[in-house]
């Protein structure tokens, strides 16, 4: 994908293009006239004499201390070599390239005093997929992503390490690769590098985009389920929903509706089901998953607002040559956005594993018990649902709020922090386990619908009884069940089921 700084906004569709490969991007005319702009503003202050904090003078608690105009781009390289600081495993190679891509989005308005050699160099970092390799713990999600960023940036002077073409180089190697020479920081340039939101936001992105693939997979793995107990579709009544119209509730039980209508499994049972009402997990799914992709819609909007915003500061105003500070780097928005996504996910996983704990009981289901031929020697489905509940309780745990927490930094100059990195960090693991509770339950309700054949149910879901058996056969007898968990959770996570319930943020208005 080709995306043209200053022509365009950036999107869901951008983010994707950038999360699964390489990416080309092209600065614009006009963004280039005001990267150009802005750095000719911070140099005509600088001849003032005037303090600018960040480029004269020191940072943080610092800012009282003045820097002498020989020393200005020592500073702004110390500054990167002080806060490139991170620890733990590196982020994944598709969130660095999107963490580069908002960068550049976000210093391209020209609010930032950086230079376009700075800027240039940045673009074709990312135009070779040379990938700085970046520490994923360190952020406390204010005074922006300062110790990622400061990894990120060592890359432009020729120090750190960069991931390229699968192999680990250090950053003056991949400044190589890439055709392009150390950057000469000037004044600002360190600051405007490390100033921002842009890991927490990229990281946040991920979530969101993983955890619309898992709700997809969710919906199908409901929708069998509900086929497999002989259950009714009766709750997705349009009429229902119009009478309490969220607009992620009606989305979803639209999907419902499509994807059981003519089922023969649910055409044999109409007449003579003593049933009544079917369990909150199979009959409120509209309501539920519904609610979950409202979430996911509103945390899509705050994403967007900032991924194309500036979270720098100070703020250069080249119109006025204002230099002004605040606080846009505090990423609170983002910080609440992760925290729907988390309880998003975690609730889709409740909601899963109990349908799962439904099918393997044969008084509800109305199945074999733990879907096995010859239980009591076999054991069936008994501990994948141990597995899924066991899922389920870490998501529950990790889906406590981060916005809540803060930790006063830097000598209490910076004393409330959104601790967003961390909240949209922890989405990955989340998302993996959520994979991987609905992966037990497509294996569990495929096996559901076995047992009822010659029936057969709709189309859709036959397709989706397909996938599954694609890659996990039926269980005659006990076997090993690890493999085909993963199996499943790795299409899951791959997007094979996502074509079948398509554009749910889309729908919804997020594109």
């Amino acid at each position: 994908m080709k995306i043209i700084i200053g022509e365009t906004t950036i999107t869901l569709a951008h983010a994707r293009a950038a999360l699964a490969g390489p990416i080309s991007v092209l600065l614009s005319a006009k963004a280039r006239a005001l990267i150009a702009k802005s750095a000719e503003t911070v140099a005509r202050l600088l001849k003032t004499g005037d303090a600018i904090y960040g480029v004269n003078t020191g940072f943080g608690k610092l800012a009282k201390t003045r820097i002498a105009s020989e020393d200005l781009s020592k500073l702004q390289i110390n500054i990167v070599r002080s806060h490139a600081a991170g620890v733990g495993a590196a982020l994944d190679e598709g969130v660095v390239r999107l963490i580069m891509l908002l960068k550049v989005n976000a210093l391209s308005q020209g609010a930032s005093g950086i230079s376009l050699a700075a800027m240039e160099a940045l673009v074709d970092l990312i135009n070779a997929d040379v990938l700085p390799i970046i520490p994923g713990q360190g952020s406390v999600g204010a005074s922006g992503d300062l110790a990622p960023l400061g990894h990120l940036s060592l890359v432009l002077i020729g120090e750190g390490e960069v991931s390229h073409r699968g192999k680990r180089l250090s950053g003056a190697k991949g400044l190589v690769a890439a055709r392009i020479k150390p950057v000469a920081l000037g004044p600002k340039e360190g600051l405007a590098l490390l100033n921002g939101t842009q890991v927490s936001t990229a990281l946040a992105l991920f979530g969101l985009i993983a955890a619309e693939r898992n709700a997809a997979a969710a919906i199908l793995a409901g929708a069998l389920s509900i086929d497999a107990v002989m259950g009714s579709d009766t709750p997705f009544d349009p009429r229902i929903h119009a009478l309490r119209p969220h607009p992620g509730q009606i989305l979803a039980a639209s999907h419902y509706r499509r994807l059981l209508a003519g089922s023969a499994i649910r055409a044999s049972h109409l007449v003579n089901d003593e049933r009544v009402q079917d369990p909150y997990s199979f009959r409120c799914q509209p309501q539920v998953i519904g609610a979950c992709l409202d979430l996911l819609a509103n945390a899509a909007r705050t994403l967007m607002i900032e991924a194309n915003g500036v979270s720098d500061n100070p703020l250069v105003f080249a119109e006025d040559g204002a230099v002004l500070s605040g606080g846009n780097f505090h990423a609170e928005p983002v910080a609440f956005a992760a925290d729907m996504i988390a309880i998003a996910i975690a609730e889709m996983g409740s909601l899963s594993e109990r349908r799962m704990a439904a099918l393997i009981d044969s008084s509800i289901s109305l199945l074999p018990p733990f879907l096995i031929r010859n239980p009591g020697l076999n054991s069936g489905f008994m501990i994948p649902q141990c597995t899924a509940a066991a899922l389920m309780s870490e998501n529950k745990q990790m889906s406590h709020p981060a916005s809540v927490d803060s930790a006063p930094t830097s000598a209490n100059q910076e004393d409330h922090v959104s601790m967003a990195t961390h909240g949209a960090r922890r989405l990955g693991p989340m998302n993996a386990n959520l994979a991987r509770i609905v992966a037990i339950e497509l294996m569990a309700s495929a096996e559901g619908i076995d047992f009822r054949r010659p029936l057969k149910s709709s189309k859709d879901l036959e397709k989706t009884h397909q996938l599954v058996r694609s890659k996990a056969a039926s269980r005659e007898q006990d076997r090993e069940f690890s493999t085909d968990i993963e199996t499943i959770a790795g299409m899951i996570e791959q997007g094979a089921f996502q074509s079948l319930v398509p554009k749910l943020l889309a729908d919804l208005g997020c594109a």
